[in-house]
């Protein structure tokens, strides 16, 4: 997963670095900048991020590259200091754990929904046969992922009914992780 994260980076890095006259621009409004950051330079950061595993580490790289990226928009030079949840407001963006576990919940939403015989719906619930090594056994996506449902206080069952209904659906993943306009 890391490699994939680092691949991730430097790809949206590369994004980035093709749209400089964009971000040196006068012309642009602040808001026509960030709008081409969130629907040119994120989708290619976060492309598959909904099946990684959420490590504090990972977030860190990933909010890390936001936040320089976002800085340079705003054209924040280092002297001048501004802290990480005041660059947020300022920019309306959502901190990355909350964007990647909003695309994970509408990913799971989306495999719900598919007919039981589906290779997806099957991989959600697919328990591996034969014996695992030695030691505590290693947290993983669906570790992770089933810990959230108990969390939130439900069971996987009542995950399977709710995806029928969208509106349910929304409603849940909108109090797991809500959405830029209200957040404080």
């Amino acid at each position: 997963m890391d490699a994939d994260v680092r691949v991730r980076i430097g790809k949206a890095r590369a994004a980035f670095k093709q749209l400089k006259n964009v971000w040196k621009a006068s012309k642009l409004t602040k808001n026509t900048k960030l709008r081409l950051f969130n629907t040119t330079v994120k989708p290619v950061l976060l492309y598959g991020a909904e099946t990684w595993r959420t490590t504090l580490s990972t977030m860190n790289r990933l909010q890390t590259f936001i936040n320089g990226c976002l800085r340079i928009i705003l054209k924040i030079k280092w002297p001048e200091k501004i802290s990480n949840q005041e660059l947020r407001q300022q920019t309306r963006q959502m901190p990355v754990e909350q964007e990647i576990l909003r695309r994970l919940w509408g990913w799971v939403e989306h495999t719900l929904r598919k007919p039981g015989c589906s290779t997806t719906r099957r991989a959600l619930t697919w328990h591996p046969q034969g014996k695992r090594k030695r030691g505590r056994p290693r947290n993983t996506w669906r570790r992770d992922l089933e810990a959230d449902t108990k969390r939130l206080g439900h069971t996987w069952k009542q995950l399977e009914s709710l995806a029928g209904d969208r509106d349910a659906w929304r409603t849940l993943v909108g109090d797991l992780c809500p959405t830029r306009g209200s957040q404080a």
